[in-house]
């Protein structure tokens, strides 16, 4: 770990939004979401919907806990929102996760 030197507030305020984010992601539906976000970079709420098999409503309740959160945000486009990941911290963690945990289609 870098050695910096932080106040016990800061590590405090930290460790507050650290938690916030894996309590976010301690849901294997809200993961699958967030990749497909970032291998799409935004997606509507009904292809969303579709691709990771929930119903638009569970998929809704999911999507405002990761809003909640700060992972996600969207832009509204007529009657449509189109979703994308917030932050990029939450894409270099997905990064990281897909790394450790995910094994390639076709492994050598």
């Amino acid at each position: 770990m870098p050695s910096k030197i932080f106040s016990p507030q800061g590590i405090e305020k930290a460790a507050v939004e650290v938690a916030g984010v894996l309590r976010a992601l301690a849901n294997e539906r809200r993961l699958v979401i967030l990749c497909k976000l970032v291998e799409r970079g935004e997606a509507n709420v009904n292809s969303l919907a579709e691709t990771v098999g929930l119903s638009q409503s569970a998929l809704s309740q999911h999507l405002a806990k990761m809003r909640e959160e700060g992972l996600v945000t969207y832009r509204r486009e007529s009657q449509t929102l189109w979703y994308r990941i917030a932050d990029p911290r939450i894409e270099d963690l997905l990064a990281t996760l897909h790394t450790l945990y995910c094994k390639p289609l076709n492994p050598r």
